[in-house]
């Protein structure tokens, strides 16, 4: 019988059970995996797809979730990463080089404007911004040297709705790749690949985990040679999925679709009440008839998903109020979990644009973002209405005085 100490190191265990397979998907928390030779250690090291070596490369748990979202988004394969960012720049630094341009939408998650105006500051990429929904004005700015082109399926938070089939199929006209954050939609929504995205990009923290307990990202290639290209700058860059939080968004995917029902038809109610609102200067929901977006959201989305914003009269002090006043939802900063989140992206998720981007972006100093959850309509909107009511009382008294 060995020493207790090495008895204590070397525990028994079976990965498979010959006669049965467990119907969730295992954890496997391990970081490294052992070998019986030195040649198939080697081999395994060869690339993204072989025997599991450090999970850095690759995992058992986090492979069950690139194939579960590859599937979902009618993709070849994918990579999961430790964050939505991780994703974006993992994807970004793996495509571009110094010289390269990048064509993006204007209204982007503060984050990749951020990683975009980087690339441009360190790096000497050059970033070009155009509204989204004008294929004309994408073709008069690439050129020989745009390697990308950038957009979100909802843009956060104005809930702008890019001409998805339009601009994908110029990308792929003037041999230009797309990737498209699909964060907001869900592949419950809408798969961009379908309408010609090269790569698709997830914060999987948000909708398909779904209970702000996680975070994680994604990118979907329609493409393997793509995803193999991108894959070794990946595992350089170290921004790897974990195993247990790649577990807890395989458990959370299960109930999207069911989730996103609801987060779709609270964020309904609450935006035709919020429409005739006296305190709300505009709302914007993509499945809103009045919303700039509305006729392209129709056509791309099978749903308006579940965060809205709307500008209050009264400015930064009427948004700033609101968010502080509300009971029942939560001033947090994320979004995409089954409870009710709000927060005024001027001061937080977007502080990086300075006023004349945020403009230009569509956010005004009143706006308040809410990642509406799956709570019981009426007390969502009880909460709202008496939120309203704060906020336009301090902001009166203000004026008054």
């Amino acid at each position: 019988m060995k020493d207790i100490r090495t008895r204590a190191v070397h525990v028994a265990h079976e990965l498979e059970v010959p006669a049965s397979r467990p119907l969730s998907v295992p954890l496997v928390q391990s970081s490294a995996f052992a070998f019986d030779s030195a040649d198939d250690l080697a081999r395994a090291m060869a690339g993204p797809d072989g025997d599991y070596v450090y999970t850095r490369r690759g995992n058992p748990t986090v492979r069950a979730l690139e194939r579960t979202l590859a599937g979902l988004e009618g993709g070849a394969s994918a990579i999961a990463f430790a964050s939505g960012m991780g994703a974006i720049s993992g994807v970004l630094l793996a495509l571009l080089r110094p010289g390269d341009q990048v064509i993006a939408q204007r209204c982007l998650y503060g984050g990749t404007y951020a990683a975009l105006s980087d690339l441009a500051e360190r790096y000497g990429v050059e970033v070009s911004y155009i509204g989204g929904d004008d294929v004309a004005e994408f073709e008069a700015l690439a050129g020989p040297r745009t390697r990308l082109l950038v957009l979100e399926t909802i843009a956060n938070p104005t809930g702008q709705v890019p001409d998805l089939p339009g601009l994908l199929a110029a990308a792929r006209r003037l041999g230009v790749r797309s990737a498209v954050d699909n964060s907001l939609a869900s592949p419950v929504l809408c798969r961009p690949i379908e309408h010609g995205a090269d790569i698709v990009l997830h914060s999987t923290t948000k909708y398909l985990a779904g209970h702000s307990d996680v975070l994680g990202g994604a990118a979907v290639f329609a493409d393997d040679a793509l995803r193999r290209e991108v894959w070794p700058r990946t595992v350089e860059l170290g921004a790897s999925a974990d195993p247990f939080a790649v577990w807890l968004t395989l458990r959370g995917i299960a109930t999207l679709p069911l989730r996103m029902r609801e987060h779709c038809a609270n964020a309904g109610l609450l935006a035709e009440r919020l429409a005739g609102h006296p305190a709300v200067a505009a709302v914007h929901w993509p499945w809103l008839g009045t919303h700039p977006s509305y006729a392209l959201a129709r056509k791309v989305l099978s749903g308006g998903g579940g965060l809205l914003s709307f500008e209050l009269h009264g400015g930064r002090e009427a948004g700033r109020a609101f968010v502080e006043g509300v009971r029942l939802a939560r001033l947090a900063l994320s979004l995409g979990g089954v409870e009710t989140l709000v927060t005024h992206p001027a001061s937080t998720s977007h502080r990086e644009l300075d006023e004349g981007a945020l403009a230009r972006a569509g956010i005004g100093p009143g706006l308040v973002r809410m990642s509406v959850g799956i709570e019981a309509p009426e007390d969502l909107w009880q909460d709202v209405e008496q939120a309203l009511r704060y906020s336009f009382g301090l902001t009166k008294q203000a004026s008054d005085s």
